[in-house]
């Protein structure tokens, strides 16, 4: 009987070794991470971690500066368009934002003709640079520029609403919020309200990606005010500037992963004493903001309002790299060069798109 036993409990711990000495239990894997993913119209993107996933624009548009005509002083038609382009994350963070101040002065003489030559260049605020002059005045010794610049890196990793709890202090009546922040305070003097109103715009009216792999961001201007009039007989003057506004994401190859088209198209009317005639505390839309309130669709021969043709080209770019996007077949119409004569935009854009394919040209040069 002992001796059975004795077998029995051999034969036990025989089979539990093998049993250890068999195949490994499972190691635990770590969990598959796949990226996040966006959605646009009916096409399903992925976006890359960390990558941007949105891409915004922003504007305010002011004509409070324009002033009456004085003495033997002529009328100012002044526009002010504030042109924040900013990218996101999946998570609503700002990882890429670019702020920037249209400031164009239209001037008129005494008799009401146009003083300002309308052919001349004009630059933002960050074109300017040190051209701006702001560095002589800043008690802080700090361009216009920089300061900006300043104030765009501090948005940066921030979502939207601590932005928008940025500490700020009025100083005076022309700056009711400089930021009170202690990263900001050597670095920034200028009221930023505006600013951050516009970021917040631009997340509001942001964009998904439409292909993954967006790394930079990048925008591209171009003012024009040679639509502006003088005094013509019954006519009276106006000063008219048009800001063109094109924002593009890029990838690692240089292709357009999302686009933005818009216009701020402004006018400041004066009577024939040379006083402002329109409202300076009116709400100043750009084009894609007023949509079908513009009016081009019952003057269009393909029935698209003009925002809706903004969209068709800038969708069109997505994909293609600023070579290809200025290979576009053009054609040339009376009062409109450069209108798309490609298979896929002939129903869709009727718009010239010149200046929107320069400004994507710029965007991708100006890229970070």
């Amino acid at each position: 009987m002992k001796k059975m036993m004795s077998i029995l409990m051999v034969s036990i711990l025989s089979m539990s070794m093998l049993a250890a000495c068999g195949a490994k239990p499972e190691e635990a894997k770590p969990a598959e991470t796949k990226p996040a993913e966006t959605t646009t119209g009916s096409t399903t993107t992925e976006v890359a971690a960390g990558g941007i996933a949105k891409i915004g624009l922003g504007t305010i548009t002011s004509i409070g500066k324009s002033k009456d005509a004085e003495g033997d002083k002529g009328p100012l038609g002044q526009v002010d368009t504030i042109i924040i382009a900013a990218a996101f994350d999946k998570d609503g963070k700002v990882i890429k934002v670019d702020i920037d101040n249209a400031q164009t002065k239209v001037e008129f003489d005494k008799n009401l003709q146009l003083a300002t030559d309308v052919n001349g260049e004009f630059k933002t605020k960050q074109e300017l640079g040190d051209e701006y002059g702001m560095k002589k005045a800043s008690t802080i010794g700090k361009e216009w520029y920089e300061q900006a610049n300043a104030l765009g890196q501090w948005m940066q990793g921030k979502t939207i609403d601590e932005i928008k709890a940025m500490k700020t202090t009025k100083r005076d009546d022309a700056h009711q919020a400089v930021p009170d922040e202690a990263d900001l305070t050597s670095s920034v003097t200028i009221t930023v309200e505006s600013y951050i109103a516009a970021v917040e715009k631009a997340y509001n009216n942001a964009i998904e990606v439409q292909t993954a792999g967006g790394e930079k961001l990048g925008v591209g201007q171009s003012i024009s005010v040679k639509k502006s009039k003088g005094m013509e007989g019954d006519k009276t003057p106006t000063a008219q500037v048009d800001t063109t506004i094109v924002v593009g994401a890029f990838n690692k190859d240089g292709k357009v992963v999302a686009s933005i088209i818009d216009t701020a198209q402004t006018k400041v009317d004066f009577d024939k004493e040379g006083k402002v005639t329109t409202d300076k505390n009116a709400e100043i839309k750009t084009k894609n903001e007023l949509g079908s309130e513009y009016g081009m669709i019952k003057a269009s021969s393909i029935g698209k309002e003009w925002n809706e043709q903004a969209k068709a080209l800038a969708d069109w770019m997505v994909g293609k790299n600023v070579g290809e996007i200025k290979g576009m077949k053009t054609v040339d119409a009376e009062g409109h060069p450069g209108i798309p004569a490609e298979t896929d935009l002939t129903s869709t854009v009727t718009i010239s798109a010149q200046g929107f394919i320069s400004g994507m040209d710029e965007a991708f040069t100006k890229a970070k």
